[in-house]
């Protein structure tokens, strides 16, 4: 893969690091991810059984950024093939780095070319047939500075079905690429739970490859981090392909969440959805943008993005940017982006019913932020999903 590195590092030269002034970084700070000395983290000692802990996965666990062999299980699964980065096999190595290339119009995305130029450590895996459990990547944090770079290559084959589960703190300040690609038929599903630890700053990229009749679906549940930046970069290029990504972010005081995703429709009848919400008190910020690309010829496209904030305090904010850009006549593409305060009427309505009021405000948050989570297949872990963001109100009530 050097060759894909010193190309990846050519473009970076080329494009530079992220500045303020970038149209696509304005909301938000890329000093904070690329300091020369990485600011130093406080490690948190989890009060909660680990996420994710009733299902039954294939366990990959990465620590400060290393793999972890003692605490993995046995890589071998029927109809998968997981090996390491550092063994990546010759269709992984022809990947490596593809799609972070093709993401990188038209909006340059130079943190993704950086790990593509450094990066040493990930996973690949490549699916035949329907996966017998889901593959969970787990990111234990022990280093206050520590510094990581991830970067994993997926090939999900031609009828093929993986579910991938992603949790943990990971870094101080981390830096994923995940390059997806997704044969005819194939569907990919993919949940992502990110670390409560406060001071961590993150950069995360999902580039994405769907073929004819596939599916890609995705979603991120956010909470607490000073910085966290998630990009998803999306290319359907078979006809009938659907993709559907959705978040869930809350944040209290310094905290910055920034979702930036990109679809392209290249092809006949394919189905897109961005569903965000995200929650902000004491002067949290949170950012959304998001762009859907119908090129010519790619009729019937449906296409639609929804970004919403609540508000729990005069001092938070949110900044949206839904656009839309079509060549192409026989579509339906709608974009919407709204920012409220929980609503007077409900509260009242719960509260005259005998909940209190700490409580009535914990059950309206809990029911705007479900539209996102109910974008996961898998019920059980929608549920787990849930009562984590429970949890993280319930020590906030007060």
């Amino acid at each position: 893969m050097e060759a894909a590195r010193k190309s990846a590092l050519a473009r970076l030269q080329a494009m530079g690091l992220p500045q303020r002034r970038d149209e696509y970084w304005k909301y938000t700070r890329p000093d904070l991810l690329i300091t020369e000395d990485v600011a130093p983290a406080e490690l948190l000692i989890l009060d909660e059984a680990p996420l994710f802990d009733t299902v039954e996965r294939l366990k990959i666990v990465f620590v400060d950024g290393v793999f972890d062999a003692d605490a993995s299980d046995d890589l071998s699964m029927e109809g998968v093939e997981i090996s390491q980065l550092k063994d990546a096999p010759d269709w992984a190595q022809s990947l490596y780095g593809v799609l972070e290339e093709n993401g990188q119009t038209p909006v340059k995305r130079p943190l993704a070319a950086l790990n593509s130029a450094k990066a040493t450590q990930g996973i690949v895996i490549r699916v035949f047939g329907k996966a017998s459990k889901p593959v969970s990547l787990i990111y234990v944090r022990k280093s206050e500075t520590s510094d990581v770079m991830l970067h994993h290559i997926i090939r999900v084959e031609k009828g093929a079905d993986l579910t991938i589960l992603e949790n943990g703190p990971a870094a101080a300040r981390l830096n994923t690429v995940m390059e997806v690609d997704i044969a005819d038929k194939g569907a990919f599903h993919h949940v992502r739970a990110m670390g409560r630890d406060h001071a961590r700053r993150a950069a995360t990229h999902i580039f994405g490859r769907l073929g004819h009749e596939s599916t890609f679906k995705s979603f991120t549940m956010t909470v607490n981090g000073k910085l966290t930046r998630n990009e998803v970069v999306l290319e359907l290029t078979g006809d009938d392909a659907i993709a559907h990504i959705a978040g869930a972010a809350m944040g209290d005081g310094d905290f910055l969440h920034d979702d930036t995703v990109f679809i392209t429709h290249d092809s006949l009848n394919c189905q897109s959805r961005q569903v965000f919400k995200k929650v902000l008190r004491n002067g949290a910020t949170g950012v959304f943008q998001g762009k859907i690309l119908v090129k010519a010829g790619a009729q019937k496209t449906d296409g639609y993005q929804m970004s919403q904030s609540l508000l729990l305090d005069g001092d938070s904010q949110f900044y949206g940017k839904p656009e839309l850009e079509i060549y192409a006549d026989d579509v339906l593409c709608s974009h919407g982006s709204t920012t409220g305060a929980i609503d007077d009427e409900a509260m009242f309505y719960l509260q005259s019913r005998g909940v209190s009021k700490a409580e009535a405000q914990d059950l309206l948050v809990l029911a705007f932020l479900d539209a996102a989570v109910d974008e996961i297949e898998d019920a059980a872990i929608a549920d787990d999903i849930r009562s984590r963001l429970e949890g993280w109100l319930a020590r906030r009530r007060d």
